[in-house]
């Protein structure tokens, strides 16, 4: 697989939530913080979002559609100079029926899902983007989210057998689908492997790390694959990626390690060598400086805990 199909794929992103929001008149809705991603597509009309890290109010027209990152506070509303009330009711009827109405709707309708990850360090994905990204209509790409769109609204206002799966599926392609409009269209990213991907070159040798882990990647090696000279891969990796090439390959080793830790049976010294480490103590000791715990400690840690959680768990000995 590519990078991002291999980071999605270890995070493993589920939707828990998908509806929409049909709304006339005035209206302005402050929706709280949220764990994971939001999607939201607007189908028809136009309406305003900010969110805190924006200067200004963001408007989206129809056919727009944007992504806002976990932890962000969200106000929806027809006109961003209204006063904002609490989101409460609308999130329970879109619970409920699928599709909350407010003032009759027919005016502005969006559909919208949440995501979280059940696999762990969701923060690989959630630290490389920014707090909102807009994928505006205007976009010749974005129109490939269009039947995919115009699919999840379908099946929000009309109950049919196997909906809830559909819909689940859509909305998956379309969180795919966006992180790459995003990817391609997006300019000025902050450091980190989102604007790896972009760079044909440092992608290549991206790719061959994710692609073969195992191996004894060097400088040189990679810097073949990507087709410039050791130097030149060297600088341009951690100009782009913020960290070299080898801490790079070493972090993505350990959170293989860590979901294999969590999910699998294998032994630490199988998952070792699996990852091109030639003794337990080695990878051990890289687990732990990544990690901040060692391999054994990580297995028998609560999915969700910290460090700091299984030291306040771990019993003292009595004297």
């Amino acid at each position: 697989m590519d990078p991002l199909s291999d980071v999605l794929s270890l995070l493993k992103p589920r939707s828990q939530f998908y509806a929409g929001l049909d709304a006339a008149g005035d209206w302005s809705f402050d929706f709280p913080p949220h764990e994971g991603i939001k999607f939201t597509a607007v189908m028809r009309g136009v309406c305003w979002g900010f969110t805190d890290g924006l200067k200004h109010p963001v408007r989206f027209d129809e056919g727009d559609c944007f992504l806002l990152n976990s932890g962000q506070r969200f106000v929806l509303s027809s006109d961003p100079a209204l006063p904002p009330e609490d989101s409460g009711h609308i999130m329970d009827a879109a619970a409920r029926d699928g599709v909350a109405v407010h003032n009759g709707g027919g005016e502005v309708f969006l559909i919208s899902g949440r995501f979280d990850f059940s696999g762990n360090h969701a923060a690989v994905l959630l630290d490389a983007l920014p707090p909102i990204i807009n994928i505006p209509k205007a976009s010749s790409q974005a129109q490939v989210l269009r039947w995919s769109l115009d699919q999840l609204a379908s099946e929000l206002r009309v109950q049919q057998p196997g909906g809830a799966l559909m819909s689940a599926h859509l909305v998956h392609l379309m969180l795919v689908q966006v992180l790459r409009l995003f990817m391609v269209a997006s300019s000025g990213l902050p450091k980190g492997w989102f604007q790896g991907l972009t760079d044909r070159q440092i992608s290549l040798a991206m790719g061959a790390m994710h692609a073969e882990p195992a191996r004894r990647w060097t400088l040189e090696g990679l810097a073949r694959v990507a087709g410039v000279s050791r130097t030149v891969f060297a600088q341009r990796f951690k100009t782009l990626v913020g960290r070299t090439a080898m801490d790079y390959l070493t972090r993505w080793r350990m959170l293989l390690a860590a979901d294999r830790l969590r999910t699998g049976s294998q032994s630490v010294s199988s998952i070792a060598f699996s990852l091109g480490y030639e003794s337990e103590s080695s990878f051990s000791t890289a687990f732990k400086r990544i990690m901040a715990c060692s391999p054994t400690q990580y297995r028998r840690r609560p999915p969700g805990s910290s460090p700091a959680d299984a030291k306040r768990r771990t019993p003292r000995r009595s004297t």
